[in-house]
């Protein structure tokens, strides 16, 4: 294949340069000019052709709408976040931070759809293929019938994909890849952006289903084009601490399910194992009730889990602290406010802070009723009781809004053998739950009178 020529167009102006400058010559606006390659007489095939299948127009309604196969991928935790397993011709990018078990899991996945009698390719463009062969013996897979290619060459990648024709694989990383069609190095930009676009028009013409692992930033977001992740059907997030052995894989768009949904991996010797209680993880692991401990019900996806909420509230000085790890910081000074004002608690003098146990992050707004009752559990020195649950809105006027999907919250915690809640009225159940007692609440202030008569 010929070398083509590379150019800089500006975003502004539209003006094209032969070379890279900081100021465009044409509208001379600064750092605006993005790597491109000039189109020739006979332009390259398929270059600038459509990611998808291309169809004629037709009227919705008249579209057979027909379910989407899967595969399952022989672990049930990445099967819930995919939507049930993968499809033919998707599109997967997975990101995380260096170490935290994304090369690991798809591996696995890969050993278990191979021996399902599936067709699997592994491209690894930042190990050897001896170095993969040594983490699947670590892994316990010795005799994996798995095939590796350790290649970074976009045009080599995409002819083994259509000689070898497997039902999924794995490019291992997306940085890693380069296309001789720029002039950059790999993991700029342009190649990034250019190399996914060629692998997902080929996915999508041969229905091979592609995952993508990406590298992230210090910020934890996946690094590169933002437009990466519009192109892709599905984007999955590692979350978790490398100090600890649990990890979280996040569904942020999926096209094929719901988003928003999590799996969670527990590290061990043997690779990552799905955890099928997720909720063990995240609760408390006293004896006995300790005070600044609540535990409320929150919804991951599909999912709702049981989370502990911490509280440790002591003497501060001039200026006290509040720190909170797994919930809004901004949130949590909000609600200091309004346990002040409408239930008369301050915290005015004393350090607050607040933790999501076992490394969650909680970004619904049905924690606040919890994280209230944790600060004021603290700064009492009284433990709510045993078996005691929490969960709602908090809003300015001190009033306590319901959470959605209230009754699948409530039937999780009395499956877990917790036996008192105190909820939004307008969550609370039109039938009882065996073994849980309900308090449905208004207001802040009503929740405090009951949570001191219990």
């Amino acid at each position: 294949m010929a070398k083509e020529k590379t150019i800089y167009t500006c975003n502004e102006c539209g003006g094209v340069t032969p070379k890279w400058l900081g100021k465009c010559p044409h509208c001379e606006a600064w750092n605006t000019l993005v790597e491109s390659v000039a189109q020739s007489n006979v332009p390259a095939k398929n270059r600038f052709a459509s990611l998808a299948k291309t169809a004629e127009v037709a009227v919705l309604g008249d579209i057979a709408a027909t379910d989407i196969e899967r595969t399952p991928t022989g672990h049930e935790e990445l099967d819930r976040v995919l939507g049930g397993g993968i499809v033919e011709g998707g599109v997967v990018l997975i990101g995380g931070d260096p170490g935290i078990g994304k090369s690991t899991l798809l591996l696995q996945a890969l050993d278990a759809l191979q021996r399902s009698g599936h067709s699997t390719l592994y491209v690894t463009g930042e190990e050897s293929g001896a170095q993969v062969a040594l983490r699947s013996r670590r892994l316990g897979l010795p005799n994996s019938r798995v095939l590796v290619l350790a290649e970074i060459q976009l045009d080599k990648i995409l002819n083994t994909l259509e000689a070898i024709q497997p039902m999924v694989a794995v490019i291992d990383s997306i940085q890693t890849v380069y296309s001789d069609q720029l002039t950059s190095a790999p993991g700029s930009v342009a190649q990034v952006r250019e190399c996914a676009a060629h692998l997902t028009r080929a996915a999508k013409a041969s229905g091979v289903c592609i995952v993508l692992v990406g590298h992230v930033t210090k910020e934890g977001t996946l690094a590169g084009p933002r437009v990466l992740e519009h192109m892709v059907d599905t984007v999955l997030y590692f979350e978790g601490d490398t100090h600890s052995s649990f990890r979280l894989v996040r569904a942020i768009k999926n096209r094929f399910g719901a988003v928003n949904e999590i799996g969670v991996f527990a590290m061990t010797e043997k690779g990552l194992k799905g955890v099928s209680n997720p909720s063990a993880i995240f609760l408390s692991q006293h004896a006995e009730p300790v005070p600044g401990s609540c535990v409320m019900v929150t919804l991951e996806g599909t999912r709702p889990l049981l989370v502990e909420i911490q509280a440790l509230v002591d003497s501060g000085g001039p200026s006290p602290r509040r720190l909170s790890v797994g919930l809004d910081r901004d949130r949590l000074a909000m609600l200091l406010a309004v346990l002040h004002r409408h239930a008369g608690v301050a915290c005015m003098d004393q350090d607050v802070f607040v933790n999501a146990v076992g490394g969650v992050r909680i970004s619904e707004p049905a924690a606040d009723l919890a994280v209230l009752l944790a600060i004021t559990s603290s700064l009492r020195g009284k433990p709510l009781p045993k078996g005691f649950i929490a969960f709602g809105e908090v809003g300015l006027a001190g009033e306590v809004r319901p959470a959605p999907r209230g009754q699948e919250r409530l039937k999780e915690a009395a499956k877990l053998g917790f036996s008192v809640a105190v909820v939004p009225k307008a969550n609370a159940p039109k039938k009882p739950i065996d073994g849980l007692t309900i308090h449905a609440v208004e207001r802040v202030e009503q929740a405090m009178e009951i949570v001191r008569s219990l």
